[in-house]
């Protein structure tokens, strides 16, 4: 028996020292008033996060009992496709049959909808447990984030329509966005959206790469206004599966083989409008994507997890030159390296959903919130700050917990040496997987391009106030002056970078600047974690002494100037550019 939650001393730790109240409060009510009507609602903060917790003991012993033994097979058999129809492996059908029988496919639905209605802290725990047993098989459970869009966006009867169904697992869901010639750039949809001579809305065209298309309820992004090339003429909408929306085939991928990745073909399929025409792209996708993009944050630290921990285990046991491996420097240092980055990923992908539910919050507080309520500009100028700070928290964790990943898995097979190249190891599996993490949902390229407004429109300033003005003792006040110097050269190269004026150079080092910044916002959070605990303290001296080093290393060269790719790309690569 292996449960993926109770066994992870880290997980425990944070769900033992997080302070959870405000965000029950936000989504219970003062009264807890549900408790009246659902027997298994809350009636406290305390009863609230007791709940929490055993819904993630559940999740972890599905995890690690049932989905996890299960995945190597999935990984063989992968999701079938024969003539426009998709099955899913043997494995896949069996972990999906588990959690829908535990009621775990609503997991953030309101409870009269049949959902659980927990907090996306909860859910990322939940996701992080899913995909270290099985990557493929989160994409199948976290596209709950498609019944959160209809439930933010949906009509009163698109809700009662299709929420039930997604909370007891009888229905799956796909967000269809990507085309052929469409990829990051969602603007360029051409998908049409049509109103037929009886006024029924109908899709047609052809869509790519998508994400268990093969799903029963699909939220398709389309050209709803003829004429229009921008994002202005996209608008949202739902559509079943059937004899019109047909699977031209399965993508052969790399990794994640449980999940199907469909190509479709959308003939004159019926379909209906979600919330307002013109706003697919502008807000529905973006609120969209934001929630996926904390899911696939979730997905790479469960990899992550799962990759330190067979590497550490083979290094234990595995003996060479009369000594375990373990204990020989260079294998240390790698499985240090990967149990720091691991825990400081986990660290960073909590805050950033902590911030996302009190941003959820405070904004469904607002639009209820009467203008006489003495409560009300405290109210709305919290939903701003959070909704600010989670703007930039979300593409931070995307593009650290992913690429965080791949450093990882990468690590792992080098402590296993020969063994972590042959396939009766998961380790080859789980680098396969986290390959996919950096490129969907936004490659990290694209998280760099958020970061970066973020970093310009000052997002993170009050956040950084206030952790700037905690104060400590011993050790970990020294720890917290190698911190403050990571965040006063993040200030500093955003200075040069906006004194120089030059889009092109800002671009060219938006990663080293967006890695000062994470050095600085993990930095300032492990502050707090190492007065809780002696490791923690460790993990920190870890992180922000290293930290420090490579942000100097980052800001000395933002600010050295060297423009040379700018200035001579094209001469480096026209060896190899083939002539007329």
């Amino acid at each position: 028996m292996s449960n993926f939650f109770t066994e992870n001393a880290d997980m425990q730790f944070h769900f033992k020292n997080l302070d959870l109240r405000e965000i029950v409060r936000l989504k219970e009510g003062e009264s807890f008033a549900e408790s009246k009507e659902y027997p298994y609602a809350p009636r406290s903060c305390e009863d609230a996060v007791d709940g929490y917790r055993r819904t993630l003991e559940l999740v972890g012993r599905i995890s690690g009992d049932i989905i996890a033994p299960r995945a190597p097979a999935v990984d063989e058999e992968g999701a079938q496709y024969h003539e426009g129809t998709v099955t899913y492996a043997k494995g896949t059908q069996e972990a999906l049959k588990a959690l829908s029988g535990a009621d775990l496919m609503g997991f953030t639905l309101p409870r009269r909808y049949g959902g659980l209605n927990l907090p996306t802290i909860a859910y990322c725990a939940a996701i992080e447990m899913v995909s270290r047993a099985d990557a493929a098989l989160m994409t199948i459970f976290g596209l709950q984030d498609i019944a959160e869009t209809i439930n933010s966006f949906g009509s009163e009867e698109q809700k009662a329509r299709y929420l039930p169904k997604f909370s007891s697992g009888e229905v799956t869901g796909a967000m269809v966005l990507t085309e052929p010639d469409a990829g990051s750039d969602l603007q360029a949809v051409r998908l049409k959206a049509y109103q037929d001579e009886k006024g029924v809305w109908r899709l047609n065209g052809v869509k790519r790469f998508i994400t268990n298309g093969c799903g029963d309820v699909l939220l398709v992004l389309a050209r709803s206004e003829e004429g229009t090339k921008d994002g202005r003429g996209l608008s949202m909408f739902l559509c079943e599966k059937g004899p019109k929306v047909y699977i031209r085939r399965i993508e052969d991928k790399m990794g994640i083989h449980g999940s199907p990745t469909c190509e479709m073909h959308f003939r004159d399929a019926e379909c209906e409008l979600v919330g307002q025409r013109r706003r697919g792209l502008t807000k529905y996708v973006m609120a969209l994507m934001n929630g996926a993009r904390i899911g696939i944050a979730s997905q790479g630290q469960g990899i992550a997890e799962a990759a330190y921990r067979d590497a550490l285990a083979y290094a234990i046991e595995r003996e060479q030159f009369g000594k375990a491996i373990v204990d020989m420097a260079q294998v240390a240092d790698l499985l240090v390296e990967m149990k720091v980055a691991v825990e400081t990923g986990r660290t960073l992908l909590y805050e950033t959903a902590k911030v996302v539910d009190l941003q959820q919050g405070y904004e469904a507080l607002a639009e209820t919130v009467q203008r006489d309520d003495p409560r009300a500009k405290e109210i709305k100028e919290k939903a701003a700050r959070y909704r600010k700070e989670a703007g930039i928290l979300t593409p931070m964790s995307k593009y650290y917990c992913c690429e965080m990943a791949l450093k990882v898995t990468n690590a792992a097979i080098q402590v296993l040496g020969g063994s972590g190249f042959m396939r009766d190891y998961n380790l080859e599996r789980y680098y396969r997987d986290a390959r996919i993490t950096t490129i969907y949902e936004g490659t990290s390229e694209l998280q760099v391009v958020a970061m970066l407004a973020g970093l310009h429109g000052e997002s993170l300033d009050p956040w950084f106030t206030e952790r700037s003005a905690r104060k400590y003792e011993g050790e970990v006040a020294l720890l917290a002056a190698l911190a403050g110097q990571s965040q006063q050269r993040l200030k500093d190269a955003l200075a040069f970078v906006k004194k120089e004026g030059n889009n092109e150079y800002t671009e060219l080092v938006g990663k080293k600047l967006c890695d000062i910044a994470l050095s600085a916002v993990i930095g300032h959070l492990l502050l707090n974690e190492a007065t809780l605990s002696p490791h923690k303290r460790i993990i920190a001296e870890k992180f922000i002494r290293d930290a420090a080093i490579r942000s100097a290393a980052n800001y000395s060269a933002i600010t050295s100037g060297n423009d040379l790719v700018l200035r001579e790309y094209k001469n480096i690569l026209s060896a190899d550019v083939p002539t007329a």
